[in-house]
């Protein structure tokens, strides 16, 4: 039986891990955007900001 709520325990532990990595990804996606547009550019040798470019059909302001 103590095995079973270690294993449950376990599970738990990795959903909250697992909701908090998704949760850190949407609130912080420009950013994280914004880094990759800035390592392909070093990457690539432009030095073009590519994020200015981006249009978003669903955006609104």
């Amino acid at each position: 039986m103590k095995k079973f709520f270690c294993g449950i325990v376990k599970f738990l532990a990795v959903l909250a891990v697992l909701g908090t990595v998704i949760y850190a990804v949407v609130a912080y996606w420009d950013k994280i955007m914004e880094l990759v547009c800035k390592v392909k550019g070093l990457v690539s040798g432009n030095k073009d900001d590519d994020m200015e470019d981006m249009e978003f059909a669903d955006w609104e302001e």
